[in-house]
């Protein structure tokens, strides 16, 4: 008889399988090498620069693109909040859990991506299961784009489980593979292509001008998950105002974690479908409803948000400046037109050696390996906050300097920059 936990024992003894499960080695000989990269312990985050093990390091790692989870108005509010209505719900928004708080925060997610209603998950990633589930049935085609968050992913593995619906991917950015899937599709059947506004890693854009013109020849419906495009884009309402096509997303899916400094995440359309998603999600109807410090502490970046627009043109302009010197000093950054900038290494081990002695140098990125990325495309993901000063800019390109020289990283040919995003004047 076969012991469950084999697997487990065999991971941290087999390196080959610790390589297939998407580790470049064996993981307890990358602790002793010094070059685990996961779960670093943050003794002091603040902001653009964090405490660990008692150094101070150039955070260029946080999905905090407009510096808000240190301002002082978001903390306040979650203090406020959690003295009048307590830490918790203690239970589902269907129950006990739903404040008035929850409905206000619900009507301004709304209005601030141009959508009837708006229903708030406790997860970002609840928010996508729960909706892709909820919406598909037998026969259904929900087709996403490859390299779509593991949260879409699941919710279509979940939907072909549960729901019997038929499940695709289109090739990354390709409207016309996902044309060719969308015609093959028979007469009936509804259709639900997703795709991510900024792309988690590559921190390219989605074409959506296209897709919405491939959906609407197709009577397909278009959902974006904008997680990493609210706040940043289209004056921080996301991707579909920065590119033009609001109306053109019948869907927008967004977190808290990134640019609204808290956690959650919320669904946004027409009423009647959002309140279909209220009423058949599962991951919403089940789990327990996001705080109060949460919610105020979301509804307070909302305002600033929209009280600071420099905040975001600031995001903009650091972003396009590291990656304008980046690209010049022969880093390969993809696609990236926001502040999500990969260094793409391409070799795993290489990457998790640069990792480390960017480290060392003082400056914290994060190592992506298989399964965030293809094997082929192992990278430093380095992301960026309205909160960098410009010393704090020279001081990552220096760093980046010395490690491409230090390691023989490259030569790779500049990537082409895509249009600018964005950019004041």
């Amino acid at each position: 008889m076969s012991d469950i936990f084999e697997r487990c024992r065999g991971f941290y003894s087999d390196a080959e399988r610790a390589r297939e499960m998407g580790y470049p080695a064996n993981p307890r000989m990358l602790e002793a090498l010094g070059l685990y990269p996961y779960f670093l312990p943050i003794d002091q985050p603040d902001g653009p620069e964090v405490m660990i093990d008692g150094r101070r390091l150039l955070m260029l790692g946080s999905n905090n693109y407009l510096g808000l989870t240190a301002h002082p108005e978001v903390k306040q509010a979650a203090a406020e909040a959690a003295h009048r209505f307590g830490t918790g719900c203690t239970g589902s928004r269907f129950m006990n859990g739903t404040l008035r708080l929850h409905l206000e925060l619900e009507a301004r997610l709304a209005r601030f991506v141009g959508k009837e209603q708006a229903l708030v998950f406790s997860t970002g990633f609840q928010a996508n299961l729960g909706t892709l589930t909820a919406l598909a049935g037998r026969g259904d085609l929900l087709v996403a784009d490859k390299e779509a968050h593991a949260s879409i992913v699941d919710g279509l593995r979940l939907a072909r489980a549960v729901k019997d619906a038929e499940v695709r991917f289109f090739r990354h950015g390709d409207v016309a593979h996902l044309e060719h899937i969308l015609a093959a599709t028979p007469a009936g059947a509804g259709r639900l292509v997703i795709t991510e506004g900024v792309f988690s890693m590559g921190g390219d854009l989605a074409p959506l001008p296209d897709l919405v013109a491939c959906c609407r020849r197709h009577g397909a419906r278009l959902m974006v998950d904008d997680a990493h495009g609210l706040g940043v884009l289209g004056g921080g309402r996301g991707t579909a105002f920065e590119i033009g096509c609001p109306d053109g997303v019948d869907l927008v899916m967004g977190t808290f974690s990134k640019s609204l400094a808290s956690i959650g995440g919320f669904i946004a359309g027409t009423r009647e479908v959002v309140h279909w998603i209220q009423h058949f999600a599962r991951p919403f109807m089940f789990s327990a409803a996001l705080p109060p410090p949460a919610v105020a502490t979301v509804l307070k970046a909302l305002e600033i948000v929209e009280r600071e627009p420099e905040r975001v043109a600031r995001v903009v302009a650091i972003a396009a400046r590291m990656r304008a010197e980046l690209r010049a000093a022969g880093w390969d950054l993809g696609r990236s037109a926001t502040p999500v900038v990969p260094l793409l290494i391409r070799d795993q081990f290489r990457a998790v050696q640069a990792w480390r002695e960017l480290m060392q140098a003082g400056v914290y990125t994060n190592v992506a390996l298989p399964p965030a990325v293809p094997a082929h495309r192992a990278l430093l993901r380095t992301s960026y906050m309205a909160t960098h000063s410009d010393e704090h800019l020279e001081r990552a390109l220096q760093a980046f300097a010395t490690i491409r020289a230090r390691l023989r990283l490259g030569p790779h040919s500049p990537s082409v920059e895509p249009a600018e995003v964005g950019v004041p004047g």
